[in-house]
């Protein structure tokens, strides 16, 4: 059964998920509620069921995924609220060994990907509403230079900022309270798109 930090968290990264959509620039292809068919196939298989297309499916499957394959795999669940909001929306988007890597550099230990007990150390003994601020001013800092170092992906720039200053907002941080229901931009491209994750072995790749 699913846990209620998890439950707690969904919501806010399936509004940034979106709907279907197969846009000629995402590598990953079709997509839906922000599961690639790629993905979605190796899910299907892995329950002994028949490959389907991705815009077939469930809520159940959905939420499976989602703990599955990025909530216990990033340690969200190790990790106080809203830190945990931060962490799993991270390797949504941007892969669990890259949300592992910010986590590590945001808590001041040693960045190797690898979530052992040197940092769950450090997480619990960081200031972790600090370490929030520095987690979002990181992936601000990386999308930019993303989109800087290859004009292609310029086009997703404002919607991969809207959702990081809405996460913002989402952990209550100063300046960016929420007021009134909270709001989906979507930026320029209509969608959030992913970026793919780091290898077991890649190194730090991001500035803050």
């Amino acid at each position: 059964m699913a846990s209620d930090q998890f439950v707690a968290a969904l919501p806010f990264v399936l509004r940034w998920e979106g709907g279907f959509v197969n846009h000629p620039k995402d590598p990953g292809g079709a997509t839906n509620k922000g599961i690639t068919q790629a993905v979605y196939d190796n899910w299907r298989r892995s329950q002994g069921a028949a490959t389907q297309s991705v815009q077939l499916i469930t809520d159940a499957d959905v939420q499976a995924i989602y703990e599955k394959q990025y909530w216990l795999p990033a340690h969200s669940q190790e990790l106080q609220t809203p830190l945990d909001l931060v962490q799993f929306d991270t390797a949504v988007n941007m892969g669990v060994g890259r949300a592992v890597r910010f986590l590590q550099h945001c808590a001041g230990c040693s960045v190797d990907g690898a979530y052992g007990k040197n940092t769950a150390d450090a997480v619990a003994a960081c200031d972790q509403g600090q370490a929030v601020i520095e987690y979002c001013n990181a992936r601000e800092s990386y999308y930019r230079t993303l989109a800087d170092k290859n004009p292609d992906l310029a086009v997703f720039l404002k919607g991969w900022l809207n959702r990081v200053n809405a996460l913002r907002a989402q952990a209550g941080l100063p300046g960016f309270e929420r007021r009134g229901p909270p709001s989906v931009d979507f930026g320029d491209a209509g969608y959030i798109r992913k970026i793919p994750d780091l290898g077991v072995s890649a190194q730090y790749d991001f500035q803050s």
